[in-house]
């Protein structure tokens, strides 16, 4: 990688590269090259000779990988506030699947633009997304800038699943697969999956369908698993329960991401480390729906890859990954009765490197030389560091998972391109982007 000519170079009194052990690098330097994939991440001291025509900025505070949301379902915008206080089956089948049939193309775009927005301000650059007419979605992405994996939704339910139901919808995904890859877009911003919506939501035979189709395709299956305690007891009674019955079925033998895995015995979890299985922990949404809390140190000391997940914004209320930082650690902490269970390089990593080996990617989740230049800069004056960047590494870690949040965020980089400058999204209208969300927002309400 050192040979290639460096486009962008950034410099940094503090980077934060997310590797392994989470080190911290003082007086650092980001390389970039022209398509986007990082050459260097370290010290300027060791930084290779740059050309007189590369870009070249002095930030001022901190850089680090742009946060990845391993679990949302970001066009729900429009819906935010609706059967806010019902638990999860009532939520989505008395309010929320009702609204959802009632969306057009238009409106997923909408909605999947503003969640963009609000996420890159929240230094989330990546999300994985599970939702219906995935190519309004994948516009949106396109079009603000981030970068998604993108799960269009299969499910089995009235008013949602189409003329052709499960079956179309899941050879809906092959086919757009087959005809533009797995991966596509600038920087590969966009990813296909399939996303099967739940066991209680699709027979065994569609879940087995999927599984097939995903791994001749080397797709990722994206799906909610064992979110609440009741949701899949028919499952449990005949099967033991939702990751016995996907490995007897056959999906755990491809690319898996289990969302929420709240209600899992120590075997599931077994299965879940054998097949290489992620987890998307969505500490807030589950505790707002009251859904219990995912056994989170169980599965990082088992093994199993996890990333941090916001749940949609209608049931968090929002994209703010920042907030299941903090979440992920303090439920941590109280569900053990242990005050280091999870430490705040730990919670940091979740929320980065985690996420992206939860969803199985290499090439994004931390600075390192051959990954995507995605990239999120925090400004420190502001009373979150209150020793600015003097404060040790221990400290300055504390303060940016304790204390900094989204309110930190300046700017983010997807693939080397600016997509945030002073908090504003450089290539959509935010004010543009809110009013075509809250035409939406009148429109399922009306």
């Amino acid at each position: 990688m050192r040979g290639m000519p460096i486009a962008l170079r950034l410099y940094a009194p503090v980077v934060l590269p997310c590797d392994a052990a989470c080190s911290v690098v003082r007086d650092a330097v980001v390389d970039v090259d022209a398509d986007g994939r990082i050459l260097y991440c370290g010290p300027r001291t060791s930084a290779p000779e740059r050309s007189p025509d590369a870009n070249v900025r002095e930030c001022s505070g901190i850089l680090l990988p742009g946060l990845i949301n391993a679990h949302a379902h970001s066009p729900m915008t429009p819906l935010r506030g609706m059967g806010a206080d019902l638990p999860l089956l009532r939520w989505l089948q008395e309010v929320i699947w009702p609204a959802e049939a009632r969306l057009r193309p238009a409106d997923i775009r909408a909605g999947m633009q503003l969640g963009c927005v609000e996420m890159l301000r929240a230094g989330v650059t990546t999300s994985a997304e599970m939702y219906f007419t995935g190519e309004a979605v994948a516009e949106a992405v396109l079009q603000v800038g981030s970068r998604v994996v993108l799960a269009p939704a299969v499910i089995s339910v009235p008013g949602l699943s189409g003329a052709d139901g499960w079956r179309g919808m899941v050879e809906g995904i092959s086919r757009w697969i087959d005809a533009d890859g797995v991966r596509f877009g600038p920087a590969d911003r966009v990813e296909l999956g399939y996303g099967p919506h739940s066991a209680y939501t699709l027979p065994p035979e569609a879940l087995r369908v999927v599984g097939e189709h995903a791994q001749q395709r080397g797709a990722l299956v994206h799906m909610h698993v064992a979110e609440t305690a009741d949701e899949d007891a028919a499952q449990r009674a005949e099967f033991g329960s939702v990751p016995r019955l996907l490995h007897e079925l056959g999906v755990l033998d491809g690319r898996v991401l289990a969302a929420h895995a709240v209600h899992l015995s120590d075997a599931d979890i077994e299965l879940l480390v054998r097949n290489r299985v992620g987890v998307a922990h969505c500490p807030g949404s589950n505790a707002k729906l009251a859904s219990g809390t995912a056994r989170l140190v169980d599965l990082l000391r088992a093994g199993v890859p996890v990333g941090l997940g916001t749940d949609g914004p209608s049931s968090n209320d929002d994209l703010d990954l920042w907030e299941e930082i903090q979440l992920a650690g303090l439920f941590a902490r109280s569900t053990t009765g242990d005050a280091t269970a999870l430490s705040a390089p730990a919670a940091l990593l979740a929320a980065t490197r985690g996420g992206a080996e939860a969803l199985q990617r290499n090439d994004i989740g931390a600075l390192e030389p051959g990954r995507w230049a995605d990239l999120v800069h925090l400004e420190v004056d502001n009373p979150a560091f209150v020793c600015g960047l003097d404060a040790s590494d221990d400290e300055l870690l504390s303060n940016v998972v304790w204390a900094a949040g989204s309110r930190s965020v300046r700017d983010a980089w997807v693939g080397g391109a600016q997509v945030l400058r002073d908090r504003e999204p450089t290539r959509v209208d935010r004010r543009s982007v809110q009013a075509a969300a809250r035409t939406t927002a009148r429109h399922v309400r009306a």
